[in-house]
């Protein structure tokens, strides 16, 4: 599902709501949780799941076109953990479904 996709779902489900709320309410979340994994919180959703930073240390890679040595950074990465009941909705519907 995209951004506008769920703009757009929740628009329908919430019809008093203007589009231009919805994405702006939408826009704000993601900023909101953007900004918090920026200054290195972790976020939880119950039922849904939570995001951490997860760091990666600096070490040495290779080109794989010739194969030279190449110092790749540490990096810090976000990491998504699916929550108990998100895995189990997800798990109990799959069905073979994509």
């Amino acid at each position: 599902m995209t951004k506008s996709e769920l703009v757009e779902k929740l628009a329908s489900r919430f019809s008093p709501l203007l589009l231009r709320d919805v994405e702006l309410a939408v826009k704000t979340i993601l900023d909101a949780m953007t900004e918090a994994m920026v200054k290195g919180h972790r976020i939880e959703i119950r039922g849904f799941g939570s995001f951490v930073l997860n760091h990666r240390p600096p070490r040495v890679g290779r080109n794989p076109k010739s194969g030279e040595k190449v110092l790749v950074p540490e990096k810090r990465v976000p990491h998504f953990k699916a929550g108990k009941e998100l895995r189990q909705r997800v798990d109990h519907h799959s069905g073979g479904q994509e």
